[in-house]
């Protein structure tokens, strides 16, 4: 897939311009971009991101880690599990190998619905993806997941009478407690038929949640950034089958003998894979 810049999407407007955009704040979805070495980000953007990364520098390996996970997840769920249905919720700007491209390389037949409530994630995502095939975009809220199981264009594409994969990468951890992101999980799968799968990442306390670094960097989400325990990460999958190995850091999942930051990766950003019985 041949990825365009924001600016050229946009037809290279003053970013004061943009329609629907706040170049002025910063954005969660730009400054993951940011870390991925990605250029669909803006000054504001970048400066937040290096605040990050100067109090954790292994942040942006952590990223990258779990881009990589995301890939993995997609490549055993399309090959051993046989899902040819996904639902990528909080799908963020496009990057190299999304979900349809490595979906597609193993079953030519995958369709991928892409959800995200972002202008500028729906923006990229729609003149991306434009017609291309087994592929459609959806503006959702992970925090309605009804809302987006009965959307048109995904009804159109998909059978939810058939295995679907619901993929939430580092997205819930921008839900708070009392919007209940495990509430949202079950949500989700209850619509869905034996035999579908949750994709999971979520930013871990790592066992230390007063680690000072922990609220600095809720203070640049304005506190919308929820860092969890262990345990109530493994509750998002409560009711399901873990796949081997279960809840663990991003860089350990079926990845390479002791890959990942942080002894593992297990510190900061934990991942796993569960089937609906």
């Amino acid at each position: 897939m041949s990825i365009r810049t924001l600016s050229s999407i946009l037809g290279d407007m003053p970013e004061k311009e943009f329609p629907g955009i706040d170049a002025r704040t910063p954005n969660a979805a730009r400054i993951y971009n940011y870390f991925l070495g990605g250029k669909d980000n803006f000054g504001v953007d970048r400066a937040a991101a290096e605040v990050v990364l100067a109090m954790a520098p292994e942040v942006r390996v952590a990223a990258m880690e779990n881009r990589a996970f995301l890939v993995r997840a997609v490549e055993y769920l399309a090959g051993d599990a046989d899902v040819r249905q996904f639902v990528d919720i909080g799908s963020g700007i496009p990057a190299a190998r999304p979900v349809h491209e490595v979906a597609q390389a193993i079953e030519p037949g995958a369709r991928v619905v892409y959800v995200d409530n972002d202008p500028v994630v729906l923006v990229h995502s729609r003149a991306l993806l434009g017609g291309r095939r087994g592929t459609a975009v959806v503006a959702g809220d992970a925090r309605a997941p009804e809302a987006i199981l009965d959307a048109p264009a995904l009804t159109r594409l998909l059978d939810l009478d058939q295995p679907v994969a619901v993929v939430l990468i580092a997205v819930l951890h921008f839900v708070s407690g009392s919007d209940e992101p495990a509430e949202i999980v079950r949500r989700l799968l209850d619509r869905l038929p034996s035999g579908s799968h949750v994709v999971i990442t979520h930013l871990s306390d790592g066992g230390v949640p007063d680690d000072p670094r922990i609220e600095r960097s809720r203070a640049l989400y304005n506190g919308g950034l929820h860092f969890r325990s262990r345990k109530r990460i493994e509750a998002l999958f409560d009711g399901l089958d873990l796949v081997d190995p279960g809840v663990v850091g991003v860089g350990q999942w079926r990845g390479t003998a002791g890959g990942g930051v942080n002894g593992g990766g297990a510190s900061w950003w934990l991942g796993g894979v569960g089937r609906k019985p």
